[in-house]
């Protein structure tokens, strides 16, 4: 109950009762009312009638700041509505009184026993008074878990969508690390293939044991009527193991052949599942790890990389002869002369055609004598120049380039001015006298 709704009467009429076991109205109006009230007395004696007018005034209002007889009864009231006074039963305190007295509204007690009363100690006051009110509370929650019981009801049915929806989610991409698994993963693939499989395989000649892995896997496939199509770089071709496996699966109707640069290593089964290889965070390969695809746009794609691939690519022979041989190292030369002009590094170089780092720095050194370099970029610019792939206006600077010999530039058919001479040495896909080149 809020302080502002506690009448100062029934705080002092409080304190009385909570001196006494048990007390009637007319006592406290006795204990309570004015020293020098002459109706005081005389309500207390009768303990009848106290309306207006009667024993000096209405009410007989405090004076010399007593409480009257109507601020007791309505002080009285107010206590038991807060539950703060009880009734005490007649002769419950051994009184027995049966005089007239002050009712609790105030009023008159007439003939009847005079009541008696008590106080009651707050904190039960306050267990009583709040006990309706906790029971709403009490129903409220009940009705609050009653309808969380319900809504939970249906979390199962979601949890299990939400489950199947991220099942769905990462079986369409799903990333697998280890070696042994990614090679249980292809022999399943490679079993269940019925129609096509799409290879993509960057880094030149393949290792014996991953050969010997494939063979038997492959010519299944191809029993079966599978059509195989593969895409090695050159470098593969002057691989004997690789050369070997490709000789024995196309006898079986297997088609392979060879690219320069520009390899994505992957695999695509009917069209449908691919395998990529995966790479770290910072862009660097994982190894031994694919990259499982089933999403059918990202399948998709890969199948349309692969096909631009084998558009560009050449066939692997089964034998090389010296003049196929020169062909494809003058191709990598060509190859290795773009990427030095894009100012590329040895071992980047090397990865991406398929080939040691010093087989690439051999080639790389071979191109820099032949065309006079004293750089790697000038000798890609160089080379570049003098087989018509580099505009004069992107020369060097000239305290960075050899001066020009005219007779040699004459040779290589430069002619183009300053920026399009060859120094001290053959164009792009000549020889240093007694070398020949090599894949």
């Amino acid at each position: 109950m809020p302080d502002d709704l506690v009448s100062p009467a029934a705080r002092r009429l409080y304190a009385f009762a909570a001196d006494r076991y048990a007390f009637t109205a007319a006592e406290a109006v006795t204990a309570l009312g004015p020293a020098a009230d002459p109706g005081a007395d005389a309500c207390a004696g009768a303990g009848t009638d106290t309306s207006p007018g009667e024993g000096g005034g209405e009410g007989t209002a405090v004076d010399s700041g007593g409480v009257g007889v109507v601020e007791i009864g309505e002080a009285l009231a107010e206590l038991v509505g807060a539950g703060l006074l009880r009734r005490v039963p007649d002769g419950a305190d051994g009184a027995g009184a049966r005089t007239g007295g002050v009712g609790a509204d105030g009023g008159g007690g007439g003939d009847a026993a005079v009541a008696r009363w008590a106080a009651v100690e707050p904190r039960a006051a306050a267990a009583g008074a709040l006990a309706p009110l906790a029971e709403r509370v009490r129903r409220a929650q009940e009705e609050m878990d009653r309808t969380r019981l319900l809504l939970e009801s249906f979390a199962p049915a979601y949890e299990a969508g939400a489950a199947q929806r991220a099942r769905d989610r990462s079986a369409d991409l799903e990333l697998i690390t280890d070696l042994g698994a990614v090679r249980a993963l292809i022999a399943e693939l490679s079993a269940s293939c019925q129609e096509e499989l799409l290879t993509s395989q960057p880094g030149g000649g393949r290792a014996v044991e991953t050969l010997e892995e494939a063979i038997g896997r492959d010519e299944c496939m191809l029993a079966r009527g599978v059509r195989m199509r593969t895409v090695y770089q050159h470098t593969a071709r002057y691989n004997r193991p690789t050369a070997a496996y490709v000789e024995r699966v196309t006898a079986l109707g297997a088609q392979v052949r060879t690219l320069g640069d520009g390899l994505m290593r992957m695999l695509v089964f009917d069209r449908r599942t691919g395998l990529i290889a995966a790479r770290g965070p910072d862009g660097a390969p994982l190894s031994g790890a694919a990259l499982v695809v089933r999403e059918p746009s990202v399948v998709e794609f890969m199948t349309a990389a692969f096909e631009r691939s084998w558009a560009g690519a050449e066939p692997f022979p089964v034998t090389v002869g010296p003049d196929l041989a020169r062909t494809i190292s003058d191709e990598l030369r060509q190859t290795i002369v773009r990427l030095l002009a894009d100012g590329v590094e040895d071992k980047v170089i090397a990865r991406r055609l398929g080939m040691s780092e010093r087989t690439c720095q051999r080639h790389i050194a071979e191109i820099m004598r032949a065309v006079g370099a004293r750089s790697r970029f000038q000798a890609g610019w160089l080379a570049g120049a003098a087989s018509g792939g580099v505009t004069t206006d992107s020369a060097p600077a000239a305290d960075s380039a050899p001066a020009p010999a005219p007779a040699a530039a004459e040779r290589a058919g430069a002619g183009r001015g300053k920026g399009g001479k060859v120094a001290g040495g053959r164009p792009e896909g000549g020889r240093p006298p007694g070398r020949r080149g090599s894949g």
